[in-house]
């Protein structure tokens, strides 16, 4: 045990110590820090706020198609794309953020890059694989996409990394409470629509739900296997409602595709009986499931009640809905027109939606809405800050 005179001069030890510091750093023109013997940077990264991880698709893509060999159908790096919110395009599918984006800064945590982006080192934040195209089957746009599939390659990847800088013990805590945020599934039924797929010729409408469904799942599980307990999932829109896939409607009310919309309703009773089953299957298994679709048609349907004027048409696109998908001049169609104002517009281009709108959307995910029962059992919220 230590003396009384033992512990002063210990005290005044550490007290002349933090003084030498103060003064060094008032003298130093470049930030440097007072760490003690004790602490080690690796166990201060393990323990900031819970990582993000981002798999999916357009929604959800932060650039990782900028740097892949596609085509410009699968990027958003040109203008007009990022005109409001970065004034330059990012390969984000939106004239601004998207819902990783605001979830990310109401967790208290930087922009999560994406995972090819050059330059990007280190993940102990989480890191972005959403790659535009992108579905739960490997065969939907494939070649030109990152499909799901891969990106768990990519986050397998990661997993590494961690144990490596952190070691087994601080990776496997950090991982587990990361938060694993998932939009997906919405291109396996478009790209039937858009490519004059004869796949449902082959399989019935459900058979070919439980093959997507059935991919997800897989890869949720081994997400799980790597550590992941918190998962966020949207459910797929009113795909059918969207302007792109609306034009392709030859009736003259031009109403909704509604095949498109049958098969993401039956994708959504499908995706939210599973998570049931997973959280009743796996130990700590914990989900926040938020309904796009729901909250997606009633701001189309009232656009004004939500601080929209414009709920059907986009804001950058030809045709008619502006549902031609030809927004920035670089694709099929060269022809395109742009509104002044996207915050007055719930779509931006003929299947991707505003800044605005995705920043209500993830503030409804975030915390829950007053409108209705939109996301349950839990808020993302909930899962960061148990």
């Amino acid at each position: 045990m230590m003396s009384k005179n033992g512990e002063q001069v210990s005290a005044m030890a550490r007290l002349i110590s933090s003084l030498f510091c103060i003064l060094i750093l008032t003298l130093l023109p470049f930030p440097i820090s007072c760490l003690s013997e004790t602490q080690n940077p690796k166990s201060r990264a393990a323990e900031v706020a819970a990582a993000l991880f981002i798999f999916g698709d357009s929604f959800f893509d932060s650039g990782n198609n900028n740097y892949i060999n596609t085509t410009t159908l699968d990027q958003a790096n040109f203008w007009p794309y990022g005109e409001t919110y970065f004034k330059f395009p990012t390969g984000r599918f939106s004239d601004g953020r998207l819902i990783p984006d605001f979830i990310a800064q109401y967790a208290k945590l930087p922009m999560i890059p994406p995972f090819l982006q050059p330059g990007v080192h280190q993940f102990y934040y989480g890191v972005n694989f959403a790659s535009a195209g992108a579905g739960a089957l490997v065969e939907t746009f494939q070649g030109d996409v990152i499909n799901l599939k891969t990106q768990l390659k990519y986050y397998n990847k990661v997993v590494i990394w961690l144990r490596h800088k952190l070691g087994n013990f601080e990776a496997k805590k950090r991982l587990s409470r990361a938060v694993y945020l998932l939009s997906i599934g919405s291109n396996d039924y478009i790209s039937l629509f858009l490519t004059n797929s004869t796949i449902l010729d082959s399989y019935s409408e459900s058979d070919y739900v439980g093959k997507v469904i059935s991919n997800l799942t897989i890869v949720i599980k081994k997400i799980y296997s790597r550590g992941g307990r918190k998962f966020g999932f949207l459910n797929l829109p009113p795909l059918g409602c969207f302007p792109g896939l609306r034009v392709l409607n030859t009736d003259k009310n031009s109403s909704c595709l509604e095949k498109a919309s049958m098969l993401a309703e039956l994708h959504n009773r499908a995706l939210s009986k599973l998570l049931v089953k997973l959280e009743n299957q796996l130990l700590g298994f914990k989900y926040s499931y938020y309904d796009i679709n729901s909250n997606l048609k009633q701001r189309m349907n009232l656009p004004a009640k939500f601080g929209f004027k414009e709920g059907k048409t986009a804001c950058c696109g030809t045709g008619r809905f502006r549902g031609v998908f030809s927004c920035g001049g670089r694709r099929i169609v060269k022809e395109f027109q742009l509104c002044e104002n996207p915050s007055e517009y719930v779509f931006w281009d003929s299947l991707h939606l505003t800044e605005k709108l995705y920043k209500q959307l993830a503030d409804e995910m975030w915390s829950g809405s007053p409108y209705s029962n939109v996301v349950r059992p839990h808020s993302l919220k909930n899962l960061f800050f148990p």
